[in-house]
């Protein structure tokens, strides 16, 4: 079974930055993708980015389009996720996810890290 372990998660002051960090193990293909989707209380959730495991290629939404990074170190399995001028709408809960392909849904994910911005 596919495993992911999210962490980094915080409080920062609007304007500050963090980085997540997704452990993944257990994956018995190369066609994958890990990324993020996050959940704010009372909302749905929402996508906010991902990479392709087999050629790196990167999605973000366009709420973080410019200030986020996806990144991954396939040496570490880990996928990391550098947040830059944080926002107070940036707070949720955020979920490191396994996904096909970076349009497809997700499909399994791990426990979510609590990202707080005060304003």
């Amino acid at each position: 079974d596919v495993q992911l372990q999210a962490s980094g998660g915080g409080l920062v002051q609007a304007g500050g930055s963090l980085r997540l960090s997704c452990a993944a193990s257990g994956f018995t293909s190369d066609t994958y993708a890990i990324g993020w989707f996050r959940q704010a209380p009372g909302k749905g959730r929402e996508g906010v980015s991902c990479i392709s495991h087999n050629d790196g290629r990167t999605w973000y939404s366009d709420s973080v389009k410019g200030r986020f990074t996806i990144s991954s170190d396939n040496a570490k399995n880990t996928v990391y996720l550098q947040m830059n001028s944080l926002k107070p709408e940036d707070m949720a809960v955020y979920y490191c996810a396994e996904y096909r392909y970076c349009t497809a849904p997700a499909r399994s994910w791990g426990q979510g890290t609590q990202v707080t911005v005060s304003s």
